[in-house]
């Protein structure tokens, strides 16, 4: 594929889903809601004339909403740690304690 033909792909892509965007929020504020769905997203495609893609839309999106309710909590660095509270806590402490002596220290020379 030229550049060209990439570049009027990529701006074809761009505009399509501009289009869409605006009438689903167009729909969405007819309906007084805040946010668009995916529901939106269908209605928009069957006023602009791609009924044949709301099916497969819609079903993209509950898949991707199954896989951010089933995909694992990322754990923290504190989780991670193996200590417990009381011992963060204290290191917290002592952290803050020695960023104190250090500052009341004055540049060091």
């Amino acid at each position: 594929m030229t550049k060209d033909a990439r570049d009027i792909l990529i701006d074809c892509c761009v505009e399509f889903i501009s289009l869409v965007s605006s009438e689903a929020n167009d729909i969405m504020e007819r309906e007084s809601k805040k946010t668009i769905s995916p529901e939106h997203v269908g209605d928009a495609l069957k006023e602009l004339g791609f009924p044949e893609y709301v099916q497969e839309v819609l079903a993209t999106a509950g898949d991707q909403k199954e896989q951010l309710k089933s995909r694992e909590k990322k754990t923290s660095k504190m989780d991670q740690s193996g200590l417990s509270q009381e011992e963060l806590e204290a290191k917290q402490r002592e952290l803050f304690q020695m960023a104190t002596d250090k500052y009341n220290q004055g540049p060091s020379e």
